[in-house]
């Protein structure tokens, strides 16, 4: 939960953390912070720590497909489904690690190894989630540039709540707190389907050919093995927990990091450093936090450089925090539980002028 703001609180209101610094100040704050990154060698590639990172994933993502395979047409298959599903999200985490530079040293590499892991291995269209996720990097929690607080089945913004007028759309609003995390179970078929259109939409995109391939091949070799060797309610029963499970791992690891977090109106202007500091969320834990969140834990770090290989996220930690208190920009950490707490919050206190209104 953010420091000092009890859950009823509407966090989008905190416009004093909002305040913009002196312009002298805008360019150099960040540039003294990212030369302090640069001395530490945090920027620095880590391919022997990815070797061993990549390997234990596709071998955990084969072991479950493995036991897919061995145990044939059983029940059993439900608890193998929920091991894809967790799998699967560990390999998006590839992906997204790809998308941002991280691995690789060239451009091409990390790329290809993102339309792998995405396209191929867990049916999602990299070049589609790039370009959505880009966006969101450059303007987080900014209305009317983020993607992710934009037109969607709940509403992030109380433009959103108010601009409504379908009876089912106020009343998922009203209650949306609580329909947060049941939602989340369909949010891998959504993926899919909004890979499927945006590859088939004809848009312009680098190596959209490649993925179409790719994309396709998974979906008829997934569909494919799942029917051949479940009985078709088994196989359609593996499908949804599968894909439940995804949606919520998905869902869960990106929630923490932004939702409850201050919105910035779409005529306010932030220099760089504060947009990304005063909409991100840290999530406090050790290093099964940092497996479980797949790095996304460091929101904070990860927005300032997103290029920053996920294992030196946490040793540039310290040096961020201390720099935010130097600067007297709120730097806020919460527990993944109190992460939760704040974002259910604040979609609570979006969806009261609906309640009010009944």
């Amino acid at each position: 939960m953010v420091p000092g703001l009890p859950l009823g609180v509407p966090i989008m209101t905190r416009s004093v953390d909002l305040e913009e610094p002196p312009i002298t100040a805008r360019g150099s704050e960040f540039a003294a912070l990212q030369r302090r990154i640069r001395d530490e060698h945090l920027l620095d590639r880590r391919r022997g720590n990815y070797a061993v990172r990549i390997g234990c994933t596709l071998l955990a993502f084969g072991l479950a497909w493995t036991a897919f395979a061995l145990i044939g047409n059983s029940w059993y298959q439900l608890i193998v489904a929920v091991a894809v599903g967790i799998t699967c999200t560990q390999v998006a985490f590839l992906g997204h690690d790809g998308g941002h530079q991280q691995i690789g040293r060239t451009k091409r590499g990390n790329d290809l190894l993102g339309i792998l892991v995405g396209d191929l291995l867990v049916g999602l269209s990299y070049g589609w989630w790039l370009d959505k996720h880009n966006r969101h990097h450059s303007h987080p929690n900014h209305e009317g540039h983020d993607p992710d607080i934009g037109e969607s089945v709940l509403a992030f913004t109380q433009a959103h709540v108010t601009d409504s007028t379908g009876r089912v759309q106020q009343l998922i609003f009203k209650h949306q707190a609580w329909l947060f995390f049941p939602m989340l179970t369909l949010e891998g078929f959504q993926l899919h389907v909004a890979s499927a259109q945006s590859l088939f939409s004809r848009k312009p995109r680098r190596y959209r050919r490649t993925e179409i391939v790719l994309f396709t091949v998974h979906v008829l070799a997934y569909l494919a093995g799942v029917f051949a060797v479940l009985s078709p309610v088994k196989a359609v029963l593996f499908i949804v927990l599968h894909q439940a499970v995804f949606g919520v791992y998905m869902g869960c690891s990106f929630a923490p990091n932004h939702k409850g977090m201050p919105v910035i109106p779409p005529e306010r202007k932030l220099d760089f450093l504060r947009r990304q500091v005063l909409t991100s969320r840290n999530v406090r834990g050790g290093w099964f936090t940092d497996v479980l969140l797949g790095g996304l834990n460091y929101q904070i770090e990860h927005h300032l450089f997103p290029n920053m290989p996920r294992p030196n996220l946490r040793k540039a930690q310290p040096i961020v925090r201390a720099y935010c208190e130097q600067q007297q920009i709120a730097y806020t950490e919460t527990s993944l539980v109190g992460s939760y707490a704040a974002a259910l919050g604040y979609l609570h206190d979006l969806g009261e002028p609906l309640r009010r209104r009944a």
